[in-house]
């Protein structure tokens, strides 16, 4: 499947959408979801056109993909969440719910989590 260059997050990246910024460097933004599912919900992208975190693994640079690990820590302490903890997650395809077709991570916290996710019964 080929990138979608109209996906919410490359028209972000392209300027053409706003967003509510936390951190930028040359490789990754960071900004707060529009529907935040804990009081503290960031989205983390690449600035490469990755649809998922296979994609982002396989294809990114060496230096794309240290530049989005280290750039957690900076977010982490820069929304308030690095001492008391939150969740990361990554959605990868239709069964995980992946809304938006670029590899993105969630940040959230700011609040006690539940669990994970709910058992089947």
């Amino acid at each position: 499947m080929a990138y979608d260059n109209n996906n919410i997050f490359a028209r972000i990246l392209r300027g053409e959408i706003p967003c509510d910024k936390v951190y930028e460097d040359p490789h990754v933004l960071a900004f707060r979801d529009i529907r935040p599912h804990a009081k503290t919900h960031v989205l983390v992208i690449p600035k490469g056109p990755y649809e998922s975190l296979e994609e982002f693994s396989a294809k990114a640079s060496d230096a794309e993909i240290v530049a989005f690990h280290r750039a957690i820590p900076k977010i982490t302490a820069a929304i308030g969440v690095s001492v008391t903890g939150y969740r990361a997650i990554a959605n990868s395809g239709a069964d995980s719910h992946q809304e938006v077709p670029h590899y993105h991570l969630h940040l959230l916290g700011g609040q006690r989590l539940g669990p994970l996710l709910s058992l089947p019964h």
